[in-house]
């Protein structure tokens, strides 16, 4: 299993309009063979900070489906990222 996860700095006045920018590729990512949960949402005490978690079968999975990245409008509204992929060998559930 492969984990992504961090965040992205936006503007605070940006936050909003980048959110509804991703929600095609959040559609995408879920529909997408190998992909286990997919999220980008607004954090909810840092107006301009957006958390990115997402959970695949596997590396190539991901590879797969993963593109060139943001668009040319997203990654001007784009301050700062701090977004990492882990190797996964085990899962414990808390529910």
């Amino acid at each position: 299993m492969v984990i992504v996860a961090g965040h992205i700095v936006v503007r605070p006045e940006d936050r909003d309009r980048y959110l509804d920018s991703c929600a095609p590729v959040v559609e995408q990512a879920r529909a997408a063979t190998g992909c286990l949960d997919f999220a980008i949402a607004a954090d909810l005490v840092d107006a301009g900070r957006i958390n990115v978690f997402e959970k695949w079968e596997s590396v190539s999975a991901v590879e797969k489906f993963r593109g060139s990245g943001p668009g040319d409008d997203q990654g001007a509204m784009i301050v700062s990222a701090s977004v990492a992929e882990y190797d996964v060998t085990g899962e414990r559930s808390l529910t």
